[in-house]
């Protein structure tokens, strides 16, 4: 109902913690800190400021082959498949082409944060 709503030129406020259901309902988002509004934007624009993320699958690379690739944080291992936080300015090639000198890359996945690991580092950086 409120989608319809807001669809037909009617302004909506909605608030919520279930950050998941807001994702899905809202144009536009803002992030609330002890009354303060810490953040504001689109899902998009909130996304663009977060961590770069990238899961890379190489089959038979030895456990430490990323070391090489500065500004790249190994933050899980699912098997062959490791996720990979990258520093702001860090070119994702880098990391890629450090993966096919030691072997075939089955996969090479941008990770878009959800709303809620926006949420949680909007409001780490504000305590900061």
């Amino acid at each position: 109902m409120l989608r319809e709503r807001a669809d037909a030129g009617v302004p909506v406020i909605f608030s919520s913690h279930e950050l998941e259901l807001v994702e899905r309902l809202c144009d536009r988002v803002g992030i609330i800190d002890r009354g303060k509004m810490v953040a504001i934007g689109t899902v998009a624009e909130l996304r663009a400021g977060g961590q770069e993320r990238r899961w890379i699958d190489v089959s038979g690379a030895p456990d430490d082959w990323e070391a090489g690739v500065p500004g790249v944080r190994l933050v899980q291992v699912d098997g062959t498949r490791r996720l990979f936080e990258l520093d702001p300015g860090v070119d994702d090639q880098a990391l890629l082409q450090a993966g096919l000198n030691t072997g075939p890359v089955r996969e090479f996945e941008r990770v878009e944060p959800t709303l809620g690991e926006i949420f949680r580092t909007v409001i780490e950086e504000a305590a900061a």
